[in-house]
């Protein structure tokens, strides 16, 4: 298993934030990124620990679609994961892919996000950082959204 980890300081209240990327994750994201998730569901589960997401992808994304599982959730600590379960990069030679986010207030209005990205593909060589590019751009695009509105 390969892993990356980064900090991000997000200029958006926790509570906000904690929303947005927990119980409303299925209404957000595609809205924050029309042009890569076309629709997103929730296939089971209430949306907490255990629920399953598909995310469908625009067609000129080179995946169809990804089915995400919530493995992780703790809202008291402000911690989530998710695994990716079918599509998406398991349809790209990763065998596992799990990301994982951890909320901290760090002042008023502004959140610190800690992201960790645990994956294994075989004969992948390891560039720190590398897998975690979408990921921290859609924490961008996120904060974007929620400053700035729909």
């Amino acid at each position: 298993m390969k892993e990356d980890i980064a900090q991000v300081k997000v200029g958006v209240p926790i509570k906000e934030l904690w929303k947005a990327m927990s119980s409303d994750i299925r209404h957000i994201v595609p809205k924050v990124i029309p042009d890569i998730v076309e629709e997103a569901e929730l296939l089971e589960g209430d949306g907490g620990h255990g629920s399953i997401f598909i995310f469908k992808f625009c067609p000129d994304v080179k995946v169809r679609y990804q089915k995400e599982k919530i493995v992780e959730f703790d809202e008291s600590l402000h911690h989530i994961a998710l695994e990716i379960v079918e599509g998406g990069p398991l349809d790209h030679g990763f065998s596992s892919y799990m990301y994982g986010f951890k909320f901290t207030e760090v002042g008023e209005g502004e959140t610190l996000m800690e992201v960790k990205l645990v994956y294994e593909k075989p004969d992948h060589i390891h560039v720190p950082g590398e897998t975690l590019k979408p990921t921290l751009h859609y924490i961008k695009c996120l904060e974007k959204y929620l400053l700035n509105g729909p």
